[in-house]
């Protein structure tokens, strides 16, 4: 059936089902290795962090579903924005992924995602362990995600080291 169909037919289907489901649109993305503008990363990855800790407010406190692909889909853009010198911009989508994630985690019953969530941030804390940055801007950082975390245990250790680390 789809190996009659013209090109130009497949990629208006593609296109069509890309723009009425997020997920189709990661897959074909990745797959693609589609290039993006730094403002169209920053925009895909605050999509994804919508999309990573989404969850309906009927399932609190039970061990509900949650959209693994699209945390792996922050982890790859947060990765893509440090590899083009975007640490700073980074930075914040790692906070917003921090408090998001948190929240997500907390209204679950097991806390399934806060292995994603450190695997995300672990990323960015890496790009920050190892850059020029200065010291009070990185200090500052690390203390707003250590505040945002509203578990108190997502990725607690290696941002209390790096900022002992900074602080020596």
């Amino acid at each position: 059936l789809l190996a009659r169909r013209k090109k130009a037919e497949l990629v208006d289907v593609l296109t069509e089902m890309a723009e009425a489901d997020r997920a189709v649109l990661r897959r074909l993305t990745t797959r693609n290795a589609v290039a993006a503008t730094t403002d169209e990363l920053v925009a895909a990855t605050h999509q994804a962090i919508d999309d990573a800790t989404a969850f309906d407010k009927r399932d609190i406190n039970r061990n509900f579903a949650y959209d693994d692909e699209a945390y792996a889909k922050v982890k790859r853009n947060l990765g893509r924005l440090i590899a083009s010198g975007q640490l700073r911009l980074a930075m914040p989508r790692a906070l917003e992924l921090m408090k998001r994630g948190s929240y997500q985690v907390e209204m679950s019953d097991e806390g399934l995602m806060a292995e994603d969530i450190e695997d995300g941030l672990g990323v960015v804390i890496e790009a920050v362990a190892t850059c020029d940055l200065p010291a009070d801007e990185v200090l500052a950082w690390c203390s707003a995600l250590l505040q945002a975390d509203r578990m108190g245990c997502i990725a607690r250790r290696p941002l209390e080291a790096l900022r002992r680390r900074v602080e020596a």
